[in-house]
């Protein structure tokens, strides 16, 4: 798919999920943001850019963290989300977070400007992460961490049947590549690349929970990547649609109605490094070591 489609797809796609999103994903993703920020390790007078932040749920835990002194900045491609994000930061009383509307892989930002850079489940929906991350590492000082979390792999996410379930009724094109960074090693590799150290990399297996019918398909089709797809289904292609689903997460469904659905992490830390890597060093070379 062509690029500048790709994100005006996730630009409007979750304009439309903002307002249901954290309610339905706040619960499920919070073990993979925990993880993000223990990895971080932020300190009192940091300064962090949140990249594909959302309602500002990881940038208002970071702010608290870098008090006093640290700043942060979110950044996220959809008006939504940050406008949600900005009236959380003032209902908070949250003084030292600003949030932007930007591409990921054009900030906009200065060069050289924060400690740490993090993105928590934003990597899967870009045409072009790589780009991203190397935007993250130009915009970080010398010494400078980057942590990033994706979904993993395709096998472990009981729900992952969702996006051909969705393709079959109208072609979304959402999100084509959305596993390929929780394959392997593949995230640590598109960090090296872009001139990181990888300092730590982890795998955690995670289980998203469901009161019913109802809350299971409000997160895959309201709440999710799919959610402008799913506004332009008419009601038969709806309940085609729900039903498919229904049966794909039917293995995790409970006598008692409630969903234990499989899902999996990958979390990736790196940093700038103090040395210049041999140019006969190969990624794989960094990682063995």
């Amino acid at each position: 798919m062509e690029a500048r489609l790709q994100r005006r797809i996730q630009r409007y796609g979750w304009d439309l999920a903002a307002a249901t999103y954290e309610p339905l994903w706040r619960d499920q993703l919070a073990p993979a943001q925990a993880e993000l920020m223990a990895c971080a390790g932020l300190m009192p007078g940091e300064r962090v850019l949140d990249v594909a932040c959302g309602t500002g749920i990881v940038a208002l835990d970071a702010a608290a963290r870098v008090s006093p002194g640290g700043d942060v900045v979110g950044v996220d491609l959809s008006g939504r989300m940050i406008g949600l994000a900005r009236r959380r930061a003032m209902q908070e009383h949250c003084t030292n977070i600003s949030f932007v509307r930007a591409d990921a892989e054009q900030l906009g930002l200065p060069d050289n400007h924060f400690n740490v850079a993090v993105c928590a489940l934003g990597l899967m929906y870009m045409p072009a992460p790589e780009r991203a991350v190397l935007e993250m590492r130009r915009v970080l000082r010398p010494g400078g961490r980057i942590i990033v979390a994706v979904w993993g792999q395709r096998s472990s996410c009981g729900w992952a049947e969702l996006f051909s379930i969705v393709d079959a009724e109208v072609a979304s094109d959402v999100c084509p590549l959305f596993f390929r960074l929780g394959q392997g090693e593949t995230l640590a590799e598109v960090c090296l690349n872009a001139g990181f150290d990888v300092t730590a990399q982890t795998r955690i297996s995670e289980t998203l929970v469901y009161s019913d019918d109802d809350q299971a398909c409000d997160a895959a089709f309201v709440g999710g990547p799919v959610a402008l797809a799913w506004s332009r289904l008419d009601k038969s292609a709806r309940e085609r649609a729900r039903v498919r689903y229904l049966d794909s997460i039917a293995p995790w469904r409970r006598q008692d109605g409630t969903y234990r659905i499989p899902g999996e992490f990958v979390i990736v830390a790196g940093s700038i490094p103090s040395r210049i890597q041999p140019s006969h060093e190969t990624s794989n070379d960094r990682l063995a070591s």
